[in-house]
């Protein structure tokens, strides 16, 4: 499968990593973005003010699941530099020309341990932002 270089549009900038990984793992732009908006579940990033969101693919030959991080950008300040867990503000900005910056993506074979899940109030606010 052939991937095309995804390009930076007004609401999602790639870096070169996740190019690299979509090439490596075989996953599709348009994939990751519906991972992004749909996500199975959602943790805080392990790099700091970043969000880690996945989705199972449950084929009859494999169960794995694709992860994707990405963090949010504003355009006038940079990162932003709240915490998740104490600030459910952190995703309201996205509808004020903030740009979601997707770091990496990578596909986990079985099922991944639980770790810091996100509150399920900011998961709303999320999907409101995004739709």
């Amino acid at each position: 499968m052939l991937i095309k270089k995804p390009k930076n549009d007004s609401r999602y900038s790639w870096t070169n990593h996740v190019f690299l990984k979509m090439m490596q793992y075989r996953i599709s732009e348009s994939l990751i973005r519906r991972i992004i908006r749909f996500p199975d579940r959602v943790e805080e990033g392990i790099a700091e003010n970043t969000v880690a969101v996945m989705r199972r693919t449950d084929s009859e030959k494999k169960k794995e699941e694709i992860w994707v991080m990405y963090c949010l950008v504003n355009h006038s300040h940079g990162l932003k530099r709240n915490s998740l867990a104490k600030k459910p503000a952190f995703f309201s900005h996205l509808s004020r020309g903030n740009k979601i910056v997707v770091i990496t993506a990578w596909r986990y074979p079985g099922k991944s341990p639980k770790r810091d899940p996100i509150p399920a109030e900011i998961i709303e606010e999320i999907k409101n932002v995004l739709f």
